[in-house]
């Protein structure tokens, strides 16, 4: 079995994620693959994933022979400069979790998990995000994503991490989200 390393990504690495992403959009794969493997929604490109990086590095899984997943690490900053994230964020601030207003946390949001194909099943996506939580932990209380209802894999992965919803709504284009948090 190949083995597998986590750690912050270098600027130098940022293409290797942006390929990986392009290999797994919605539109890139069929629905039945879709539905079985999950997808991601959103296309960055190199600056803005560049931006993203900097000053809390994406969390990456590496293998010899090259990039097995990627979680994406995006500060409130970044609000403006991705929209269709732009729900997500004008719910945070008044959106209430365990005793608190969202707003009111140190959050970081998790833009982006995935996994390359021949490295599912195999822990890597849990891996990830233990190693995000302890990579984030000393600078905030919880790490929160959203995920398409339609992404069932993702769903049940998520859950099975620990975390825990915090808000269901329906864009205006009739997308349901799943907004998620999970404490660090």
């Amino acid at each position: 079995m190949t083995e597998i390393s986590y750690r912050g990504a270098t600027t130098e690495e940022l293409p290797l994620i942006l390929a990986l992403q392009r290999q797994n959009l919605a539109r890139a794969i069929s629905p039945a693959e879709a539905l079985a493997q999950g997808f991601v929604t959103v296309e960055h490109d190199l600056a803005l994933l560049t931006a993203m990086n900097c000053p809390h590095a994406h969390t990456i899984a590496t293998a010899a022979d090259g990039l097995a997943g990627y979680a994406l690490t995006m500060t409130a900053d970044f609000r403006d400069r991705i929209p269709v994230l732009d729900p997500l964020f004008s719910r945070l601030d008044q959106l209430e979790w365990r005793g608190h207003t969202v707003g009111d946390l140190s959050y970081v949001v998790m833009g982006q998990v995935c996994v390359a194909k021949k490295y599912r099943g195999r822990g890597v996506f849990t891996d990830l995000y233990r190693t995000m939580a302890a990579r984030m932990g000393p600078y905030f209380e919880v790490i929160i994503t959203e995920i398409s209802e339609r992404n069932t894999r993702s769903l049940r992965a998520h859950a099975k991490v620990g975390f825990a919803d915090i808000h269901r709504y329906t864009d205006p284009q009739g997308e349901r989200w799943v907004v998620v948090g999970w404490p660090v």
